[in-house]
């Protein structure tokens, strides 16, 4: 059976379709990926197995408005293209995981009456999911609160699976050679710190004022700035202390060789931290919309699943007075590792392929 898989812009919408395209094609069935071509995905999709079109998609600009003023042209491109990528596919199901890849292809396919699935990552679903909700036959949701925001149609079906990571490999990954892999000492403690595929302007800055300012610690860093900045900071890098790169796909290394972890709380970067059972200090992008990075970030920490820090708290201080000695108290990492493996759920992506296929079996 074909299955089509829209979603992307950010590694946030293009990592769990991954996922799902992953379990898919585990199981026999032909997986084709749908992206933009402004998205992560241009760069990441090439280096994966799976046949993807890019679409001529931008998002729509909340603070540069003025970059909408093309944003018609871009949309009645980004739907012919959409028809004419479904009419070449002919998909059995399409998924679409949100952004602003998903919705021309959902929507066109929910039109053309070919099944849709919606998986939505957030607690706040995004706007592509909230506007194509009713005509879906099923929506995956990765946070229960979802459910009370969204409207779906009388014949949709929402479940609550969590979100669909990679799950950590059965052989768990030895740390230090996960360390050595990116040239750092085993004998010290690891700091994995990222914002994402596009990265995050104050968790960098930050970093690179605590390099700048001799307050690393007894600890070494791993640092993923994102594809645009790695260029900018590739400098700071120093043999056996500070590793530094630009997006981690597959990112299970950096995880392993972490004893604690610095991110946003982006809801892939929560469900794969509880999923690897990874102690963390969560920096939410106080932009997000409806802040739900915040929410994300709150909940974990009342779990005690996790450390919260604002934006305006991660500072150079803070690290040297909050992060080294965190990363050196065992039995803290060790508490916070428990709570957030509670919390869960690696074989998420399975069980949503499990439903969906399901849809295949309704006449």
């Amino acid at each position: 059976m074909k299955i089509l898989i829209a979603g992307g812009g950010t590694g946030g919408h293009l990592m769990p379709a991954l996922a799902l395209a992953r379990v898919a094609a585990e199981q026999g069935h032909d997986v084709v990926l749908v992206g933009a071509a402004r998205g992560i995905e241009a760069q990441i999709l090439p280096n994966h197995p799976f046949r993807f079109h890019l679409l001529p998609m931008e998002p729509i600009y909340r603070r540069a408005w003025w970059r909408n003023v093309r944003w018609a042209s871009i949309a009645v491109r980004a739907w012919r293209t959409a028809g004419r990528v479904l009419q070449d596919e002919r998909p059995a199901i399409v998924i679409g995981t949100g952004g602003y890849a998903a919705g021309p292809v959902v929507w066109r396919a929910q039109r053309a009456r070919i099944p849709t699935v919606l998986q939505e990552q957030n607690a706040f679903p995004g706007l592509t999911q909230r506007l194509l909700v009713r005509g879906a036959r099923q929506v995956h949701l990765g946070f229960p609160e979802a459910r009370f925001r969204l409207s779906p149609g009388r014949h949709t079906q929402v479940f609550v699976f969590g979100n669909p990571i990679t799950p950590p490999p059965p052989v768990p990954i030895d740390p230090d050679a996960a360390r050595a892999e990116f040239g750092l000492s085993p004998e010290r403690r690891t700091v994995l710190v990222f914002g994402g595929s596009q990265g995050a302007r104050a968790l960098n800055e930050t970093i690179a004022r605590v390099l700048q300012r001799g307050l690393l610690g007894d600890v070494n860093i791993l640092w993923g700035t994102g594809t645009a900045h790695v260029d900018g900071y590739a400098s700071l890098a120093v043999p056996g202390r500070v590793a530094v790169r630009g997006f981690f796909d597959p990112i299970g290394a950096a995880y392993a060789a972490a004893h604690l972890v610095i991110a946003r709380a982006g809801a892939m970067t929560v469900s794969e931290l509880c999923a690897w059972g990874k102690a963390s200090i969560l920096v939410p992008l106080p932009s997000a919309a409806a802040d739900h990075q915040t929410f994300n970030a709150r909940a974990l920490a009342n779990a005690g699943a996790s450390v919260l820090l604002l934006e305006r708290e991660f500072t150079p201080d803070a690290f040297a007075k909050t992060v080294v000695p965190l990363v050196h108290d065992d039995q803290r990492l060790a508490a916070l590792a428990k709570s957030a493996r509670g919390r869960g759920h690696p074989n998420a992506a399975r069980t949503i392929v499990g439903k969906v296929l399901e849809l295949s079996q309704v006449a």
